[in-house]
């Protein structure tokens, strides 16, 4: 039996998603750009979609552009705003994702914007008083903060850093690719000019994603060549993925609570099994806290062992998929950022298990029971 536990990198597309893409694959195949009548159905679905997760989040479909997921997203919101509105001071974290990160530090070298890393504890959790005083010093600030940190499960406070940002006049982009499907998002009270989702976070299909653009902000486009989502980005649109996009969210939405009880539990066994297995087991930035983390995502500390690098290929080679961090830099030589941030030690292991709605009790048994036997034994597949 292969056990995944990585629902953090992506998630297993359910089966009612893929029949409501299959008729978008095969019949209904018109260029949506076309005037013709298989060009008008084609743009129909689309415009329906758009209509469904614009509903789902309580805002207008006018705010929402389909695009090929979080990553560009990201990208787009903070390219163009920054440039749109010449903004000169940034400010984020050192945990957020790379997409953001990444994003961000090449502006600041290309001399763009000056760019301030906030503060963060042992546990991951922001200096709102930075915020505060940054925000004071640099009123129309470009600010980016998660929602969810998609390693060490830390929840911001997005409602609340909003509304400090908004009193500046700054302008506010939130990564919500780990919350989007798992949490309830009303924009009309959460104040955010941009948010971001991806369908394979909660059980769509990959490559596709969407950027919510508040109507209190006008940007350009970062990809041109077409007049494709109202001229904002340019390319033929992937209509079976934006179908099954919004089919996703609109599952998750109906069943959110029903698959947040069963998460939940499964996070809950996982935590009482492994500190009953496992001595010093501790659990990385906020992940261990169930009610105040993400539910989908548990961070695991291992005492030192001479496993070390070793440990994720030994799970793997016992079928049991899990990460060393964020999925998006696997194969990357520095490891986690994230876990840097917060001065985890490097002597310690750690293991990302991310758990999704098809997940069982007897798979979250099956992967302790795997790890603390190679964990007591200290040994290391050849």
């Amino acid at each position: 039996m292969r056990i995944y536990l990585d629902n953090a990198a992506t998630t297993k597309v359910d089966p009612l998603v893929v029949e409501s893409m299959l008729p978008y694959l095969m019949d209904t195949y018109g260029n949506p750009s076309s005037i013709h009548s298989f060009g008008r159905e084609s743009k129909a679905v689309i415009e329906k979609s758009r209509k469904k997760v614009a509903e789902l989040l309580n805002t207008s479909p006018s705010s929402i552009f389909f695009t090929s997921g979080g990553t560009e997203a990201d990208n787009c919101a903070i390219v163009s705003s920054i440039e749109k509105y010449k903004v000169s001071k940034a400010i984020t974290s050192p945990l957020e994702h790379h997409a953001v990160l990444h994003t961000l530090e090449n502006l600041q070298k290309a001399g763009k914007i000056e760019l301030e890393l906030l503060n963060v504890d042992a546990n991951g959790n922001v200096d709102l008083d930075q915020l505060s005083v940054s925000l004071e010093r640099n009123p129309n600030s470009f600010v980016s903060l998660m929602h969810g940190n998609n390693e060490i499960g830390n929840l911001n406070p997005v409602l609340e850093i909003a509304e400090m940002v908004k009193a500046k006049k700054g302008i506010f982009h939130s990564d919500t690719v780990q919350t989007v499907g798992h949490f309830k998002h009303d924009l009309n009270v959460w104040k955010a000019d941009f948010m971001v989702g991806a369908g394979h976070k909660f059980h769509g299909p990959k490559g596709i994603g969407f950027l919510y653009i508040s109507p209190d902000v006008k940007i350009d486009p970062i990809i041109h060549g077409g007049a494709q989502e109202r001229n904002m980005r340019g390319g033929t649109e992937n209509i079976s993925g934006i179908v099954g996009l919004a089919t996703a969210l609109e599952i998750a939405c109906k069943e959110m609570e029903e698959h947040k009880t069963h998460i939940k539990g499964l996070k809950s066994l996982m935590i009482k099994r492994l500190k009953e297995e496992i001595v010093d087991v501790r659990f990385n930035g906020m992940s261990g806290d169930i009610e105040n983390s993400l539910y989908t995502v548990l961070n695991v500390s291992l005492p030192p062992s001479e496993m070390g690098e070793m440990l994720l290929f030994n799970l793997d080679i016992n079928n049991i998929a899990a990460s060393g961090g964020s999925a998006c830099s696997s194969g990357s030589e520095l490891g986690s950022h994230v876990l840097r941030g917060i001065s985890a030690s490097p002597d310690r292991g750690a293991v990302r298990f991310s758990f999704g709605k098809y997940n069982t009790k007897d798979e979250v048994e099956t992967a302790v029971q795997v790890l603390a036997k190679m964990y007591a034994s200290k040994t290391v597949s050849a």
